[in-house]
């Protein structure tokens, strides 16, 4: 029994498949490659034993490096609760969630000043706002040592009105939190700015005329409407600085470390790769519960309003 020759539709259906097919296969091996293979190799290496001089003994299988976390062995060999880690972690999401917060008490009233503005001074505004990405961040982030740090030009500043003494800014949890809220606050606005961008103002005009005043417009308009803007810059902040590394180490030095800081330091001079691996992995599983979170009521906010 032959097969029935395929017809003109079915040949333009395959030629299509293929076409996405081609489309789609260059950025999927990209992501493999990139993504998801280094990712499985760090995988691997979470669940190996440390070698003697950095790196891992192939072959040889162990779940020390997860319990690590919160477990270590004394000189008698017993396995006993240490905290350290854990206190370092919850320095970072501490340090991480206050700037997101003041990111965000700072960003949202700027972005919603340049929203209103003409459409001139909002362009020249937001030309402002992006002037730090000119600059390197790193060197950004070295100047805040001119300032924080004792005799610094903020030490200066204050002398010159009468105080006296040493502020010990610098290597503090104070000195980090400052440059991570400087170095992520454009993070923050964009996102937001983008949402009340595109509101329709008419909706706030009717708010008014039903009765409300500023307030009760901004809770009860404004701030749902750019919910998603928020939502947003908050993840933009909350992660970047979560995993931030040389903020810290500039600015914190080995008094105020953070998960970054702790990797590295596992990868470097611990020599310990399979609990750097299993550090990073803690902080991916983190943020991908987040992003999770994230996308559900995303999803839901999309069904609510269809």
């Amino acid at each position: 029994m032959t097969r029935a020759a395929p017809t003109v539709k079915q040949r333009l259906e395959r030629i299509d498949l293929l076409g996405r097919w081609g489309l789609i296969l260059p950025a999927a091996l990209m992501i493999f490659s990139f993504m998801a293979l280094p990712m499985l190799v760090m995988a691997l290496i979470s669940i190996l034993e440390p070698g003697n001089f950095g790196g891992v003994k192939w072959g040889a299988y162990s779940g020390d490096a997860y319990q690590k976390f919160i477990l270590e062995r004394d000189l008698s060999d017993h396995l006993v609760v240490n905290t350290d880690y854990l206190s370092i972690f919850s320095r970072s999401f501490s340090l991480s969630a206050v700037t997101t917060v003041l990111t965000l008490l700072l960003g949202f009233p700027s972005a919603l000043y340049i929203a209103l503005q003409p459409p001139k001074r909002r362009q020249i505004l937001m030309f402002l706002v992006s002037i730090p990405f000119w600059t390197n961040l790193l060197v950004r982030t070295y100047s805040w040592i001119l300032l924080l740090r004792n005799g610094g030009l903020i030490q200066s500043g204050l002398e010159v009105i009468g105080f006296r003494g040493s502020l010990n800014l610098l290597y503090t949890d104070f000195a980090v939190q400052v440059g991570l809220v400087y170095s992520f606050l454009p993070f923050m606005v964009l996102p937001i700015y983008t949402s009340l961008e595109k509101l329709d103002w008419r909706l706030v005009e009717a708010a008014f005329d039903l009765g409300a005043n500023r307030w009760s417009a901004l809770r009860r308009v404004i701030l749902p409407l750019a919910a998603p803007g928020i939502a947003s810059g908050c993840i933009l902040v909350f992660i970047p600085a979560l995993g931030s590394y040389f903020i810290p180490e500039l600015l914190g030095g080995s008094r105020a470390l953070m998960i970054g800081n702790l990797i590295q330091n596992q990868f470097g001079a611990s020599r310990n790769w399979p609990f750097g691996a299993a550090l990073s992995f803690a902080l991916l599983a983190f943020v991908l519960v987040l992003m999770l979170l994230y996308a559900l009521r995303f999803q839901r906010n999309l069904e609510a309003q269809s």
